[in-house]
Formats: structure tokens, C-alpha cells, sequence
């Protein structure tokens, strides 16, 4: 009895010790930024199934004399398994398949140009990142925030940026999560009330099953010819799309779209967690991929919207450049600010549908731009 409480009393002391080192107060701002986080997402509602499993894995792994993420630690086993196999973010991007509906863009293919203009921040931010001195492999992972999507950050990270996966991870979220708070202003800075107050020709839908059906199978196609890097992320998101209108198969239709990602998404916020220790992610670096992170959401944005004015007048006058902002991939938030700002300038104007379009180009458009981004890598001969 007395040798098992000495031990007790001895790690008692062995954890104040560490507290009181450097690396304990390091440690203590950690479970600051993991308590931050399980504030956002309890009290305040910010991506909880991610930030929730994120914010405790940070309090995991900075607790002291934690070794939850040294080997056969449970975070490091998780983090092998899921992420550096990088099934985790292609479980979710098969069940995020199951839930687009593609109808709105191939009704009125044109819109997909938005998500090609939505883009325009990751470029942008990857030549900033390798200006401040970061690595290409580094760079292409930084400028990747841009899509605003969170898990094709996580995968692109996963193979080329791991130690930079925590900091990366996070920013992704925490400005898919700001979206709201970034986009309207934005949006009202650059467009004038006139252009704000366009209306748009009720939406009708002329799409036939069969081109429904083909959609992914030929998206996949032409994404295995051209950028066979990015094969497995455009490859996955649209095996969920193909399951979901082929109406054969509900059952994985529904395991996809929530038992499996449910798992994915809680597995995949713990491993991030367990990334997020002090040694890793107090670094001048993280600092500047948030900086830099949000300056490639801006620049998606006000692309976006800078080439919906182009269009508008091009068009007359006939098309609304709010739905340039619809252009990133934050499915479906943008296309709500959208339909919100339109309907500001104008009680009637129903903007929807016509976003949506637009939205659903932005998740295709932000899984091009990492094959593109992954391409040019192996182009360079960096993968």
C-alpha cells in the first residue's frame, strides 16, 4: 500500500515540477487554447463536431506528463491509423458527397465559373507564404486554407506538411467557422446597392436523371486525366454523390452521411488535438499561417465578388455579383450570406438556389485547386 502512494505522491510532485518549467507554462497556454476552443464550440456554437474533439485532444495532450501522444499513446495510434493513411478526411469527404446536390450548378453550368473565381486566394496566399521564407511543400498546405474546407486542408497537410498539421487544421475551421463574420462586409464594400438589389430569374431545374448519374463519373474521369494527384478527394466526394443518385444503395447513402463521418470527424478531431502539444504549436509559424489564412479567405471573397461585377456588366446589368462571394466552399454558409444580402437590398430577391449553384462549384472548384497544387508539386519533383 505505502510503495503505491509514495508513487502517487511522487508523480504528484513530478507534475507541479513540470508546471513550474518553461515547458509547463507552455504547456499551461495549450490548455488555454484547448479550454478556447471547447468554449467556441459549447458555449458558442462554432463547429462543434470538430472544434469539441479538437479542443479536448489539445487538453489531452498538454496535461502534464501526458504521453497520450508518444507510441502506443491513444492519440498517436489514432493519428497513424486515420490521418497518416488519410482515410479520416476521405471518410468525410464520402459522406460531404452524400449530402451536395449538384442539381442547382448543372442546371446552370456557367455558375461553376464562380467556384473557379473563388479560388483566387489560395494561389495568392501560396506565393505570401513563400515569400516570409516557408517551404513549397509548407506554402501549398498554407495557401490550401483558402478553399475553406476543412478537410481537403487536413489531407493535403497530412502528406506533405505533418508538423505544421495542428496550426493548419485549426486555422481551416476557425475560418470556416468565421465565414459569416468575413463575407458581408466584404460583400457590401465592393458592390453598390444597385448591383446588390439585381434580381435573378426564378430557378428552374431542367436536369434529367441520367446526367445527374453521369456527373461524378465523368468529373472523376476528367480529374484522373488531368491532376491524378487530387484523384482521391474529387474520387471520394463523388462516391458519395454517385450512391446518393443512383437510389440503389440508401443504406450506405445513410451510413455515409452520418455514422461514418460522425466516427471520421470525431477520430479526426482528436488526432488533431493530439497534434496541437506546446513544442509544436507555439511557434512564430502559427502566428503567420493565421495571418495568412485569413488573408486568403478576404481574397477568395473579394475575387469572387470583383468577378461577379465583371460579369455583371458584361451581362447588362442581369447578373448579381453577390454570388461571386457563393464561389469558396463553405457549403452551404456562403450561399446563405448570399441569399441574406440579396434579400437586404431587395425583399424579393431570391438569390438561393442561384448561390447554391455557385457554392457547389466552389467545393469542386477547391478540390482542383489542390490537384492542381499537388500536381505542380510532383511536377517539381517534391512528391
Amino acid at each position: 500500500m505505502m510503495p503505491a502512494i509514495w508513487s502517487a505522491l511522487q508523480s504528484l510532485g513530478e507534475g507541479f515540477a513540470f508546471l513550474a518549467s518553461a515547458a509547463g507554462l507552455q504547456a499551461l497556454v495549450m490548455l488555454g487554447v484547448g479550454g478556447g476552443l471547447l468554449y467556441l464550440a459549447v458555449a458558442r456554437g462554432v463547429e462543434p463536431l470538430l472544434l469539441l474533439p479538437i479542443g479536448f485532444g489539445c487538453v489531452l495532450v498538454n496535461l502534464p506528463l501526458s504521453e497520450l501522444f508518444h507510441e502506443q499513446g491513444f492519440l498517436k495510434v489514432i493519428y497513424d491509423f486515420g490521418i497518416l493513411t488519410e482515410l479520416f478526411p476521405l471518410f468525410i469527404f464520402i459522406g460531404i458527397g452524400t449530402m451536395i446536390d449538384f442539381t442547382p450548378m448543372l442546371a446552370n453550368p456557367r455558375l461553376l465559373l464562380f467556384g473557379a473565381a473563388g479560388q483566387l486566394g489560395i494561389f495568392l496566399t501560396l506565393g505570401l507564404a513563400l515569400l516570409f521564407g516557408f517551404s513549397q511543400r509548407d506554402a501549398v498546405c498554407i495557401g490550401m486554407i483558402g478553399a475553406c474546407d476543412g478537410p481537403t486542408v487536413i489531407y493535403v497537410a497530412s502528406k506533405y506538411s505533418k508538423e505544421l498539421l495542428g496550426p493548419l487544421s485549426v486555422a481551416a475551421y476557425s475560418y470556416m467557422a468565421l465565414v459569416p463574420v468575413i463575407q458581408p462586409p466584404i460583400m457590401r464594400a465592393l458592390t453598390t446597392p444597385k448591383e446588390r438589389a439585381v434580381h435573378m430569374p426564378s430557378f428552374k431545374s431542367t436536369v434529367s436523371r441520367p446526367v445527374l448519374v453521369l456527373f461524378p463519373l465523368v468529373a472523376t474521369a476528367i480529374v484522373g486525366i488531368v491532376a491524378p494527384k487530387g484523384l482521391p478527394l474529387m474520387g471520394t466526394i463523388m462516391l458519395g454523390n454517385f450512391m446518393k443518385v443512383s437510389g440503389v444503395v440508401p443504406r450506405l447513402v445513410k451510413a455515409s452521411e452520418n455514422e461514418i463521418a460522425n466516427i471520421s470527424t470525431l477520430l479526426l478531431g482528436l488526432a488533431i488535438g493530439g497534434t496541437m502539444g506546446a513544442d509544436q504549436f507555439l511557434r512564430p509559424q502559427t502566428i503567420m499561417i493565421f495571418a495568412l489564412g485569413l488573408v486568403a479567405i478576404i481574397v477568395d471573397t473579394a475575387g469572387g465578388v470583383l468577378f461577379g461585377k465583371i460579369w455583371y456588366n458584361l451581362s447588362g446589368g442581369k447578373v448579381n455579383p453577390l454570388l461571386g462571394a457563393a464561389g469558396i466552399s463553405a457549403y452551404p454558409i456562403a450561399a446563405r450570406l448570399v441569399q441574406n444580402e440579396g434579400l437586404k437590398a431587395n425583399r424579393q430577391n431570391h438569390l438561393l438556389m442561384h448561390a447554391v449553384a455557385a457554392n457547389t462549384g466552389g467545393q469542386i472548384g477547391s478540390i482542383m485547386a489542390a490537384s492542381i497544387m499537388l500536381a505542380i508539386l510532383k511536377g517539381l519533383g517534391i512528391v
